[in-house]
């Protein structure tokens, strides 16, 4: 974990510096999801119980979970009020995100429109194996209610060693209005919600994070003929840090520590100027660590971590635009001095109180964001997600009389004179009755 001065650092270091850790070479991933959806399309539920057994090491009776037949599970009134609070912030931001319909009379009696509406099915993935995310329940399932999704598809894997949901998910998912949960993680509950099999639907469009395999699996059904669309790329998760001297370096070292402990393969990344600042954090990495209940996760995460030293604003925004990070967490007494030439960040936390945890939690943004800089070009999860849009025209008399010249010698020019002759027959019509 040795400093990188970025302003003397040549190119390659600079690269090498802001490279994420891959645990898998893409052959085998292609190698193994293939094989994965292949067995899926020809052996369908038998394949998942199979697969569920191959990698999760359960052995299931039922694929699914009708929760309006289930008995509430039981969980304490705090973790109930916990989960409705962060629910009720969520909710109240991804509602202010609903988009408005728009109508505009381009020239004189020619109507254009742009009408939004909800994606009929939608396979939303849930991980739950070491860390059951409730909270990834909430970010995709609130969203996906207040665009108006018909068909919620809900998967997330057993819980290792037995065929039982966690029990928050669980109660979440019912409080939530859910009424199934199918009982299938990895790569294969992507592989059955886009195929579809006598128990999963198949689905027009899949969200969710997950580990490189779903993400991988994700990429890979997208891809194929009449595929699924996806939400992102989101695998492992990631988080820059930019800071100055104001900045508590244990503070710092609790934000990177907090994505350390999700995955070997996250990443974490500290920018600041002072190299003083920089050593200070390490020690209070060092420290932290010991407390952690994840904490080999954690400090294999932390052998991938990278420290930068810059001089100027100009060189922390260059190392955030290039990196693109999923989290960007700005300590600064002046964050304004970089926030307004930042480009690529799929959620940005400002100033010293706001630690990237409540980004994941509960403030109301969503926490499903493009991760591997792909940031440079998705945005984070959002109501229209779930969403598409459609554009209308609508011409009065007055209105193709007005234009019809313009399409007829814009279609000359192409040589597609179907396209002219469409207009021409209806210009002369109305000749024809004006005449009359």
């Amino acid at each position: 974990m040795e400093i990188l001065n970025w302003s003397s650092a040549i190119t390659d270091e600079k690269s090498k510096a802001l490279t994420r850790p891959e645990g898998v070479s893409a052959e085998d991933f292609h190698t193994t999801i293939s094989s994965i959806f292949n067995a899926v399309v020809s052996k369908g539920d038998k394949a998942l119980l199979d697969l569920t057994d191959r990698f999760d090491k359960v052995k299931l009776d039922a694929l699914s979970l009708n929760l309006m037949d289930l008995d509430t599970p039981s969980i304490t009134k705090v973790d109930k009020e916990a989960i409705q609070q962060a629910a009720k912030n969520i909710r109240a931001f991804h509602q202010a995100q609903l988009p408005k319909p728009i109508k505009v009379e381009t020239t004189i009696g020619v109507f254009c429109e742009k009408q939004w509406r909800a994606i009929e099915t939608v396979g939303l993935y849930i991980p739950g194996g070491s860390a059951p995310l409730i909270s990834t329940l909430l970010m995709l399932v609130i969203p996906a209610q207040i665009a108006g999704v018909k068909k919620i598809v809900l998967c997330t894997p057993p819980q290792k060693g037995n065929d039982t949901i966690n029990p928050h998910i669980l109660w979440t998912a019912k409080w939530l209005g859910i009424e199934t949960i199918y009982t299938v993680g990895g790569a294969q509950a992507i592989a059955a919600m886009t195929f579809g099999t006598d128990t999963v639907p198949k689905v027009a469009k899949i969200f969710g994070p997950g580990n490189v395999w779903v993400t991988a699996a994700k990429r890979y059904a997208s891809c194929l003929t009449q595929g699924p669309a996806i939400d992102m790329p989101a695998g492992p998760s990631e988080v820059m840090v930019v800071a100055d001297l104001s900045a508590n370096p244990a503070i710092i070292a609790a934000d990177l520590l907090g994505q350390a402990e999700h995955d070997i393969l996250s990443q974490t990344v500290l920018v600041s100027f002072s190299e003083y600042l920089i050593n200070e954090v390490k020690t209070e990495v060092a420290t932290q660590l010991k407390t952690l209940s994840r904490v080999d996760i954690a400090r294999a995460a932390m052998e991938n971590a990278a420290f930068i030293l810059v001089d100027t604003y100009a060189e922390a925004v260059d190392v955030i635009n290039q990196y693109a990070p999923e989290h960007l967490i700005i300590n600064m007494n002046n964050p304004d001095n970089i926030l307004q030439d930042v480009n690529n960040a799929g959620s940005i936390f400002v100033g010293p109180f706001t630690p990237e945890s409540v980004g994941d939690y509960a403030s109301g943004t969503n926490h499903v964001l493009p991760t591997g800089g792909f940031a440079r070009n998705y945005s984070g999860l959002g109501t229209t997600s779930f969403m598409k849009s459609m554009t209308l025209q609508t011409l009065t008399q007055e209105g193709l009389q007005t234009l019809g010249k313009t399409v007829e010698h814009l279609a000359g020019l192409e040589g597609l004179g179907a396209h002219a002759q469409a207009v021409t027959k209806r210009l002369d019509l109305l000749k024809a009755e004006k005449r009359s």
